[in-house]
């Protein structure tokens, strides 16, 4: 059975943070301190209620009037300037918070951080109380995987338990988390579906296939290699 990394075993535990009532100079010393970009705004309860970031905390210094006069250009939008103007946590934080969970995967999370354009994401449990934060570096970590490792992952894992593939089927070489596989299979089908897994192991980088096939039950459905 493959292993996938959660964010359970990668996230941070110990983890800054603010109360709503935190006031902004208490909050820009958090960050600076403690060499973060963003903190989770957390109510007495524990549960995580927002997040401050450094751009939410930018509007203030870019609302500031110029010291000659000069008109400000662009003009903060309306709910900019109400950041602007906020001088607690909980004024300036941006909400709903958005949250991993502790059993999510890698793939999951990094895609999450993707979408939304963020650096970290707060970690709650099923009460949404904060339990960890994991960051881009958290995520990364999964590719200082021994090649050693992620050989023997493929092999036992998933060419052999996951396939029922020989050992001798198919060889693995991995090489700075590149994986190469040769050998001869029984299908023609079974080529992307090894490709597919292989992928999805974590640590790997690239996969580079030079299988062959003894029988092509594609039906045509692949091009000739």
């Amino acid at each position: 059975m493959l292993q996938h990394r959660t964010v359970d075993e990668l996230m941070t535990r110990k983890v800054v943070q603010v109360r709503p009532d935190t006031p902004f100079k208490e909050i820009v010393r958090e960050l600076a301190e403690n060499d973060v970009t963003a903190v989770p705004v957390v109510a007495r309860d524990g549960r995580v209620i927002g997040v401050v970031s450094e751009a939410d905390l930018m509007r203030k210094a870019a609302d500031q009037p110029d010291p000659f006069g000069r008109p400000l250009v662009p003009n903060l939008e309306a709910w900019e300037r109400a950041k602007a103007e906020g001088a607690r946590a909980e004024e300036l934080m941006s909400a709903p918070p958005v949250c991993a969970r502790p059993e999510w995967n890698v793939v999951e999370t990094a895609r999450l951080m993707s979408v939304q354009g963020v650096k970290r994401l707060p970690v709650v449990d099923e009460t949404d109380k904060l339990v960890g934060i994991i960051s881009r570096a958290d995520i990364l970590r999964v590719f200082l995987r021994e090649d050693a490792a992620i050989r023997e992952e493929i092999h036992r894992d998933l060419l052999q338990r996951t396939l029922g593939l020989a050992r001798s089927a198919v060889t693995v070489e991995v090489s700075q988390g590149q994986v190469t596989l040769n050998g001869t299979v029984e299908a023609r089908s079974m080529i992307p579906v090894i490709e597919r897994l292989c992928r999805s192991v974590d640590g790997v980088v690239a996969v580079h296939e030079h299988l062959a096939y003894t029988d092509d039950d594609t039906g045509g459905r692949f091009p000739a290699p």
